[in-house]
């Protein structure tokens, strides 16, 4: 058989081969013609289902700007982006904003695989803690490191009507006849503003409402007058009386007129220092705040220190309400005194201390490197010549530690059982190989809650959080920069002392006694 004529592709296609030799061989075979016509018809089924795939898939027009002329099915819209969507590989994940579709990349003109999912994943940065409204840090002027113990006092402007002269307060804050010397009241903020600066709802949660009001009256409340506190052995120092009325009668404490005391500007890691106690969960130090006044000289600001009246009567050498020397103190730390609520016996020699207690002022103290209450004598660290002990010649008398007294150790009237931690002067120029470990000594438990804080990598922040309400302390110490370096020293103490503690075997426990 021929194919004459020049007909269409597909159609001479199917004509030769329905019409070619081998219908012939298939028709003329030798079985049963019932037989054969059943698969002769199968056969030529297949092939045009076969064929008609091919004139359909012929028939689609090309991508282009407009159908062609010969093109059957002009009409028929494009086939949709969502049936592609419909038959994605993985339909079971969400395509939100995290996911792009490939029909994206296929509208860019990339090549895209059919079984490729992308994903976009938001990079989420690590930022520092973030105070809000932190002020550009001051430059400091360089002072002298070591100033004069009374060369930081400056007489005050004295009012009109006295003729007392202006070098009543010279030198050391002599006693002043008669009554108190009247003070400027202290500098406001610009416009007004409180030097406790709080830009959210609420104060910290470390901080109580009696330590923001606290906080308050000692950086705004007005000088009502000054009165010279006796210090054997140290510099001086002046209570400042707050709140308005007639000064107090000489020598007279402050009575029910709030006031608080003054420290020289190198005492200011007393502000530090309440900060750090309050975050801790200590809470055994008294509220203090940097203020600036009038008579100091050079305008440097002081730290001022609530004055709490219910402290117990403490003695004048030792400045302590209970006289311990080192040996005692460690003989009551193995007697574990008042703890689990067992009443010690008479031959113990117990303080009406609770046990717990040492634990608390031992870290405070080793985090600071506060060596003038358990380490008078500076045996535990070279000191250097600016500390207390070797102004006062104290440093050789480490030959009897049993004997060295402890200082600064006090409690309230009415609360024999907890300690007010007061004078916490802390250094941070102590090197890691010159801190004080003598502070530890005898310690075996250490407060859980302190610990946690030391452990939880939040001690920053909380430190940042918190020191930000002092704003002349802020600004004093160089702003968010100054007080970075001082956490970092903290910090380093702080591994430190979780080394310390895993290494000896210190025990970890709640103190809620």
């Amino acid at each position: 058989m021929t194919c004459r004529g020049k007909p269409g592709p597909l159609t001479q296609r199917l004509a030769c081969s329905l019409g070619g030799p081998r219908l012939r061989q298939l028709c003329g075979g030798r079985r049963p013609r019932s037989r054969r016509n059943l698969l002769l018809g199968t056969a030529c089924a297949i092939y045009l289902g076969f064929l008609v795939s091919q004139v359909g898939r012929a028939s689609t027009p090309p991508p282009g700007p407009g159908p062609g002329p010969g093109q059957a099915a002009a009409g028929r819209p494009p086939r949709s982006s969502r049936d592609t969507a419909r038959g994605a590989p993985f339909p079971e994940i969400p395509l939100d904003g995290t996911l792009a579709p490939p029909e994206e990349a296929r509208d860019n003109g990339s090549t895209v695989q059919p079984n490729v999912v992308y994903i976009t994943l938001r990079s989420r940065r690590s930022k520092p803690a973030h105070i809000r409204g932190t002020v550009r840090p001051k430059r400091r002027k360089k002072h002298a490191a070591g100033l004069a113990r009374d060369a930081w006092l400056r007489p005050p402007s004295p009012p009109p009507q006295e003729a007392a002269p202006r070098a009543a307060y010279a030198a050391a804050a002599a006693a002043v006849p008669g009554s108190a010397r009247e003070a400027r009241p202290a500098e406001a903020g610009e416009g007004g503003e409180s030097h406790i600066r709080m830009y959210s709802g609420r104060a910290p949660a470390w901080l109580s409402r009696d330590d923001l009001r606290a906080m308050r009256l000692l950086a705004d409340g007005a000088a009502a007058g000054l009165q010279p506190r006796a210090s054997p052995g140290g510099p001086p120092r002046l209570l400042l009386l707050l709140g308005a009325g007639a000064p107090a009668a000489a020598g007279a404490p402050c009575g029910p007129r709030p006031c608080a005391l003054l420290k020289q500007p190198l005492d200011t890691s007393e502000v530090f220092a309440f900060h750090l106690d309050r975050i801790l969960g200590l809470n055994r130090t008294l509220p203090s705040v940097s203020r600036k006044a009038e008579f100091i000289q050079g305008g440097h600001p002081c730290p001022a220190i609530f004055w709490d009246p219910s402290l117990a009567p403490a003695s004048n050498d030792t400045h302590s309400s209970v006289k311990l020397t080192w040996g005692i103190y460690q003989r009551l730390l193995k007697q574990n005194c008042w703890l689990n609520g067992r009443v010690p016996k008479p031959e113990w020699g117990c303080t009406e201390v609770h046990h717990y207690e040492w634990s608390k002022m031992a870290l405070f103290d080793f985090l600071l490197q506060i060596y003038n209450r358990l380490d008078t004598n500076c045996c535990g660290f070279r000191p250097r010549k600016e500390d207390t002990c070797v102004q006062n010649g104290l440093k050789p008398n480490c030959g009897d530690p049993s004997s060295v007294p402890l200082a600064h150790i006090v409690q309230r009237t009415h609360d024999p059982r907890h300690l007010v931690f007061i004078d916490n002067k802390g250094f941070f120029d102590r090197s890691e190989d010159n801190l004080n470990f003598k502070l530890l000594e005898g310690i075996k438990e250490f407060p859980e809650s302190a610990v946690s804080v030391l452990k939880s990598q939040h001690l920053r922040q909380k430190l940042l959080q918190s020191l930000f309400l002092d704003k002349v302390y802020w600004e004093s110490q160089g702003g968010r920069q100054g007080i970075e370096k001082l956490i970092d020293v903290i910090e380093q103490r702080a591994r430190i002392l979780l080394t310390y503690i895993n290494a000896h075997g210190v025990k970890v426990v709640p103190m809620n006694e």
